[in-house]
């Protein structure tokens, strides 16, 4: 049974240092599902917090919070998702022929297996198509797993275009995607980082 987004209202915020625990939480417990279906994408056990605390300082690491834990100050509930959006292009994947500095680069995509099926991961994505677009650039790239075909399948149907396969024997991602960068509206959340681009 899937968590119903209409009764938990949701938010998207920056993450915050002391959010790292529960960011980890959420990672590890995304990698141990993948790793249960076959899939090596991300290290099993998730990351460890020397590649999760320097995406918090840049301030490119986003949360979706339900808002009813906020109700109760002794809950410490781990983020409803998390997605890292920065122009961070990975010089293995992506060349100076593709213009790296033309796009935002979405990583570590992850929605609580509670929450899988509400269509969160479709309005992070659209949000972050819009991010793109607000910030001037053309494109909103990804690379997901070399051998994970329902992923890639789900982001062709989320408008991504296959750019092409890097196959690098040290690692399992290299499936690399784009799709242009649009204003979407997306209503599943309420975004608390636009007032900061609105007081910038």
């Amino acid at each position: 049974m899937h968590t119903n987004t209409l009764l938990h209202p949701l938010a998207l915020r920056r993450a915050e240092p002391e959010d790292l625990p529960g960011v980890l939480t959420l990672l590890a417990d995304a990698a141990e599902w993948l790793y249960s279906r076959g899939v090596r994408q991300w290290p099993r056990g998730g990351f460890g917090p020397e590649r999760i605390v320097p995406l918090i300082e840049e301030r490119v690491l986003f949360l979706l919070d339900d808002e009813l834990r906020y109700l109760d100050p002794d809950e410490s509930a781990p983020p409803v998702a998390t997605i890292a959006v920065d122009d961070h292009a990975d010089p293995e994947f992506w060349t100076l022929d593709d213009d790296p500095g033309a796009a935002l680069y979405v990583h570590k995509l992850a929605v609580a297996r509670p929450w899988s099926g509400s269509g969160l991961g479709d309005a992070l994505l659209d949000w972050a198509c819009t991010y793109a677009h607000t910030a001037g650039l053309p494109y909103l790239r990804l690379d997901c797993a070399k051998d994970n075909w329902r992923l890639q399948e789900y982001y062709r149907r989320r408008g991504f275009r296959h750019v092409r396969t890097v196959d690098l024997p040290h690692r399992a991602s290299g499936a690399l995607f784009e799709r242009p960068s649009r204003d979407l509206t997306t209503t599943a959340f309420r975004d608390l980082t636009m007032a900061e681009l609105i007081s910038a």
